[in-house]
């Protein structure tokens, strides 16, 4: 590789991590999971951002979990919440105020958008 093409790439990844850890991370975000059938199920997250690391924990109607494997990347939002036994895999892109997140669990995965409540 170049070393033009090289330094442009990283640039262009610190950039991205610069970007989000200006709009902040922390802080109280929810949103809600449409099922099939229209009913809403609530979801507040709570994260912590060190250095690339996230942390926090995840609220649903079935109580609350701590995240595990917390990343933030140039690729988005990663982690894993373990419910009742059951690893449930996030994928989300992070906006200045909102997280649009892909949620995984037994290979279905459904979408849900996330807004910012609070700090």
């Amino acid at each position: 590789m170049k070393p033009g093409i090289l330094i442009t790439t990283l640039l262009s990844g610190c950039f991205a991590l610069c970007f989000v850890a200006a709009t902040g991370l922390d802080g109280k975000w929810t949103g809600s999971l449409l099922t099939a059938d229209s009913t809403a199920y609530p979801l507040t997250y709570n994260f912590t951002l060190i250095g690339d690391s996230v942390a926090g924990t995840a609220k649903s109607t079935l109580g609350e979990f701590p995240i595990d494997q917390g990343k933030l990347d140039t690729a988005g939002l990663h982690f894993k919440v373990t419910v009742n036994g059951l690893d449930v895999y996030h994928n989300g892109i992070v906006y200045t105020d909102s997280i649009g997140m892909n949620i995984s669990l037994n290979g279905s995965v459904v979408h849900c958008t996330l807004n910012r409540t609070g700090n």
